[in-house]
This record gives structure tokens, sequence and C-alpha cells, in this order.
């Protein structure tokens, strides 16, 4: 298994609308691909002054082959800069 595990830090600043969007439509991608969500909330209680996402999200994957089929594919290439410019996130791999 293989694990995408990314933190999302959102700028009230900016306008979410995009970001929004994006969330709505990128589900239905990651599970085309065979992403399943273990986590997919708002609802973070950082322990740390120092990092403090306000959102996380976990998505379970059978291979990496997957994951990486599923971020390089038109569709999500499509929706990615609604991300990109609207939040700041951080993702890491975890696994083989």
């Amino acid at each position: 298994m293989v694990y995408f595990i990314a933190t999302v830090i959102i700028d009230e600043n900016r306008d979410n609308r995009e970001y929004e969007s994006y969330i709505r439509e990128v589900k239905p991608i990651v599970e085309g691909y065979g992403g399943r969500y273990l986590i997919r909330t708002d609802c973070v209680m950082p322990l740390s002054e120092k990092w403090k996402p306000d959102r996380v999200i976990i998505i379970e994957w059978e291979n990496k082959e997957q994951l990486e089929a599923c971020f390089s594919s038109e569709e999500y290439r499509k929706i990615a800069a609604k991300r990109e410019n609207s939040v700041d996130a951080k993702a890491i791999i975890v696994g083989e």
C-alpha cells in the first residue's frame, strides 16, 4: 500500500472558491484511479504552534503507479491550478 498525505493551509486573504471547486472535482478523479480516502477533514487539532494546517487529507492506493497515473492524468492537470492558486499545500508519499 501507498499513502498520499497532504496538509493544507488556507489563506483567509485569498478567494477560496477555487479551492472549494477543486475539493468537489478531485474526489471522483482520485477514486477513478483507485484511490481511497481514509481521511479528508477540516477538523484538525494542532499539537504544535509551529505547524497548524487547516485541512488534512490521507489517500490510500494499492500501488505507487495508480497514484502517479492519477496525478499525472489530464483530468487532474485540468483542476490542479485551482489548488495551486488558492492554498498552501504540502504533500508526501509514504510506503512502497
